[in-house]
């Protein structure tokens, strides 16, 4: 969802760009993964590592070692990395070890959370990145107290936004809540992966606290295969929640854009939910994506379950015709970033990386 926008931005420009796709396949599941390529108009990756699951450490190395030859053969001029997940934090370590410039979309972010694998991968790819393209108006400041020069920082504003905007038309055409006997404005959408909340005894409590709410309002749960797993091993029956298999791209944002409100612990839905106006409550007790809660209609609950039975109260009560959609959310974003690439090399930007590898 991030990195499409930038690949069709490319592609316009063909006089200029020559763009390589490299899937890790970090994210393996078919609703995750080629469905979403499909849906997005990516088309099959150049390279396909099929990195698959496994510890941190693991799933980090495997790209490490599956991406080296790769950028070996393909000795591009720079490498673009999305995001904050462990292919990330992965591909840049051996583009920066083989000397080639990165570009970080979606840098600056900062939880100040250690303890989430995200907020280290966040950390360390804008520490080693030359390019740092941010979508936030706080994250030049996160940057800058980190040392990071105010020449190589980027404001180019959200890559999602640019997808969503993309595809509003087939998200409104897929109509997915008549799909599943729910009408609009009248349900809640929830989405939990997090290990945080899913690895342990919360998840019980959750799903508990889901069960009471679905006796109010449907509630429908699209579940990660990471929580299905652990739904199973608890062995809990769920009745009134509608606990789903995984929904590709265009339904999720379909089921999104419909719903009266969203249960989530993720990064992404946070801002998906602030552009569309749909209340949004995050089961975590902070956010990378302060802008979400200044702007829009973000609420933190905290790492606690027990406060999914207030979201029908904070519903009635809710910031409806109060929210503002932050700067740059305007479906320009990949433009801006692929502007800047003649623009740094003219400005010596990436000097040092270059001057490394000859």
């Amino acid at each position: 969802m991030k990195i499409a926008p930038i690949a069709a931005e490319l592609s316009r420009r063909p006089d200029e760009y020559t763009h390589v796709l490299v899937h890790t396949g970090q994210h393996y599941d078919r609703e995750m993964s080629a469905l979403f390529l499909e849906e997005l108009g990516l088309g099959d990756p150049a390279h396909l590592l099929g990195v698959g699951s496994g510890s941190h450490a693991q799933q980090t190395a495997r790209v490490m070692e599956e991406l080296e030859p790769v950028l070996l053969e393909e000795d591009p001029d720079i490498v673009l990395v999305p995001g904050d997940v462990n292919s990330t934090l992965a591909s840049a370590i051996v583009a920066a070890k083989l000397c080639l410039p990165i570009g970080h979309v979606e840098a600056g972010l900062r939880s100040f959370d250690r303890t989430m694998p995200e907020e280290i991968n966040r950390v360390l790819t804008d520490s080693v990145a030359e390019l740092l393209f941010t979508h936030s108006p706080e994250a030049q400041g996160h940057l800058l107290r980190e040392g990071i020069q105010e020449d190589r920082i980027h404001y180019v504003g959200n890559t999602m936004i640019d997808t969503l905007e993309a595809l509003r038309h087939r998200i409104e055409v897929q109509d997915a809540p008549a799909e599943y006997g729910l009408s609009l404005g009248e349900y809640l959408l929830v989405t939990l992966h997090r290990p945080a909340l899913v690895d342990g005894p919360l998840l019980r409590d959750a799903l508990a606290a889901l069960e009471s709410v679905a006796r109010e309002m449907p509630v429908i749960f699209p579940a990660h295969p990471r929580t299905q797993a652990r739904v199973a091993a608890l062995g809990m029956r769920v009745s009134d929640t509608r606990l789903i298999q995984p929904v590709g791209y265009l339904e999720f944002l379909s089921l999104l854009a419909g719903a009266r409100g969203v249960i989530t612990d993720s990064g992404g839905i946070q801002e998906e939910t602030t552009y569309l106006g749909i209340p949004c409550f995050t089961l975590r007790d902070n956010t990378e994506r302060p802008v979400t809660i200044e702007l829009g209609t973000n609420v933190l609950l905290g790492l606690n379950p027990t406060r999914i039975a207030e979201v029908p109260e904070l519903l009635v009560a809710g910031r409806e015709g109060q929210t503002q959609i932050p700067p740059l959310w305007d479906g320009q974003a990949a433009k801006r970033i692929v502007d800047v690439l003649p623009q740094v090399r003219e400005q010596d930007v990436l000097a040092p990386a270059l001057r490394a590898r000859a």
